[in-house]
């Protein structure tokens, strides 16, 4: 069974532009929060729709938040970690938006 892959790499976000840092679990723009359907298995870069995962939900599972992310070309949705980095007013701002809070 294939494991998620550490890949250590910064990004230009696709959605807002912002230059990101990656820390090798980073996997969406702490400004805007959208990430990229670039994925199979976390890390390994070989899903081949690449398209824009829009944020469209806050889940609290597992004793952390999670940014849920729906493709815009595909419709396919994943959970992915808050990330200590994230900005805290997008990320309150989505729950707002979306009735977590």
């Amino acid at each position: 069974m294939a494991r998620f892959r550490r890949t250590i790499e910064n990004f230009e976000c696709a959605h807002c532009g912002a230059a990101v840092t990656g820390d090798g679990y980073t996997n969406h723009c702490p400004l805007c929060l959208w990430s990229a359907h670039v994925d199979v298995i976390p890390g390994d870069r070989a899903n081949p729709c690449g398209g824009l995962m829009e944020p469209v939900a806050i889940l609290y599972e597992h004793d952390a938040f999670r940014i849920v992310h729906r493709c815009t070309v595909c419709g396919a949705q994943h959970p992915n970690r808050v990330h200590e980095h994230d900005d805290p007013e997008a990320v309150r701002a989505l729950m707002t938006q979306t009735g977590t809070i």
